[in-house]
């Protein structure tokens, strides 16, 4: 039975990151369950007919705690707070590293487009969204989590998922030509260009945390953004602009030196241009990004 608790783990991961948008805290909430796990009593493991069922219940509270004091340090966090980027996992077999972003699985419900609007649901709209919708967790097991009826958690869900509907734009395809195209104007610092590319209400949104620099409110408007970008690529002189996989989906990398100091997101409105930009430079959430923009296979 160890081997079968041991093997639960990259299940564990997906679904705490999911809830948490964090791989740190991911990661700690797991490593606490099997802590638990491990602290019963041998007869009382024995007696458990599902240890998997028993860790994902467990992580599912450990991760719900977590948010509610989750909201009170982001309220002290300076500037916007948003989810650690994951890179994609190109050359590298799934899952051949202990490393927690080795573990995810890259799909829709780990854009940070989804990653953002999950912030928006209360901690128990989003462990009843995750658990239920994503992971396709019956009701009855997501109310053990909740410690609410499987009635309450079906309305908990329900809830969540029409702010999935009015929180996500329109999806788009080519998202990786208009990547491509924003990172030539880019560097190109072609600010006209880079209008015509962005929506006119699109928002640039970026997460510093104090400790690089970036915008400490959202930008608003194309032109402004695109004001913005050509402003930073005059005062960056030596940034090297790579396409990367962001969240699974097209995004860029940029890096000095060897080092990536910023990785940026993308989400695009309906008629293909950008609306969204989410800039992650708080160098604490770039740690698995080390070395090149895509980690090369070791």
């Amino acid at each position: 039975m160890g081997d079968g608790v041991v093997g639960e783990r990259r299940q564990l991961i997906n679904v705490a990151y999911r809830l948490l948008g964090s791989l740190a805290e991911a990661e700690d909430a797991v490593q606490e369950a099997y802590a638990r796990w491990y602290a019963l009593p041998p007869s009382r493991r024995d007696e458990i007919a599902s240890p998997g069922a028993w860790l994902t219940t467990v992580t599912g509270r450990i991760c719900l705690d977590v948010l509610g004091s989750a909201r009170a340090r982001r309220e002290r966090y300076v500037g916007a707070w948003l989810p650690d980027p994951l890179p994609g996992r190109a050359g590298r077999p799934h899952g051949t590293s202990g490393d927690p972003a080795d573990q995810l699985v890259l799909d829709e419900s780990v854009t940070m487009a989804f990653l953002v609007v999950l912030e928006t649901m209360t901690p128990a709209e989003r462990v009843a969204f995750v658990l239920h919708d994503v992971f396709r967790y019956p009701f009855a097991e997501v109310a053990g989590v909740l410690d609410r009826t499987p009635a309450a958690c079906k309305q908990l869900a329900a809830s969540a998922r029409r702010r999935v509907r009015t929180g996500a734009p329109a999806p788009a395809g080519g998202q990786a030509e208009t990547v491509r195209r924003v990172k030539e104007a880019w560097e190109a610092k072609d600010i006209g260009a880079l209008v015509d590319l962005l929506d006119p209400a699109a928002v640039m949104t970026a997460d510093g945390g104090g400790l690089a620099g970036a915008a400490l409110r959202p930008v608003e408007g194309g032109p402004h953004i695109a004001r913005y970008m050509a402003g930073i690529a005059e005062k960056a002189p030596g940034l090297e602009l790579l396409e990367r996989p962001v969240n699974g989906t097209p995004g860029l990398v940029a890096r000095r030196a060897g080092t990536v100091l910023t990785v940026a997101a993308f989400d695009l409105a309906a008629d293909g241009r950008v609306a969204r930009i989410w800039v992650i430079r708080n160098p604490e959430k770039l740690r698995v990004w080390a070395g090149d923009g895509a980690p090369s296979p070791r």
